[in-house]
């Protein structure tokens, strides 16, 4: 399994304007909640109870997270576990129509604000050259929340030692990462 820093460094290489960090911060948890709700209309029965998709993608997803580093594993299972408990909500209050056309309204918004962060970075979205980054997306921005409150030094040394610092306009060209550099 690729370690932590790998994936941050990887996906971090397509992300260094903090124009399109900020973006982030906004349009990633807007596909995630999207994702979340559209998959809280569908229900599973376990026994007495029903468990919804969003359920079991946020666990898997969670344990994933888990399993890449503690500190952000944990911060990403309560963050999806939140999202799980607004989506139900939606899909109670407004049912299954109502939900999915949100979600494809919110999924949309984020997409389109993600596409302009890598317009103002001039690179393209990470995923483009490999899908996984998709699920790296979300636990990026929660490390850029623990980097912007001084958290998680050692990890934000590692990626910028190997990408180099976030700046404030990118020109777009590609960023070697450098795999020998000391931490």
């Amino acid at each position: 399994m690729t370690t932590i820093e790998q994936n941050l460094t990887q996906y971090a290489a397509y992300h260094r304007d903090r124009r399109n960090i900020a973006t982030h911060f906004v349009g990633v948890p807007m596909i995630v909640f999207s994702v979340v709700l559209a998959l809280a209309v569908v229900e599973i029965p376990v026994g007495p109870v029903a468990l919804t998709l969003a359920a079991i993608a946020s666990i898997a997803a969670s344990i994933y997270y888990l399993r890449l580093e503690l500190t952000l594993g944990i911060t990403m299972a309560l963050t999806l576990f939140a999202m799980c408990a607004g989506a139900s909500e939606v899909t109670h209050r407004l049912g299954t129509g109502a939900s999915l056309g949100i979600a494809l309204g919110v999924f949309t918004v984020g997409w389109a604000i993600q596409f302009l962060g890598h317009k103002w970075e001039g690179m393209k979205p990470a995923f483009v050259d490999d899908a996984k980054q998709l699920l790296i997306g979300p636990v990026f921005v929660c490390a850029e929340a623990y980097f912007l409150f001084g958290g998680l030094a050692h990890l934000r040394r590692y990626i910028e030692d190997r990408v180099g610092p976030t700046v404030a306009r990118r020109d777009g060209r590609p960023i070697p990462i450098r795999e020998e550099a000391t931490s």
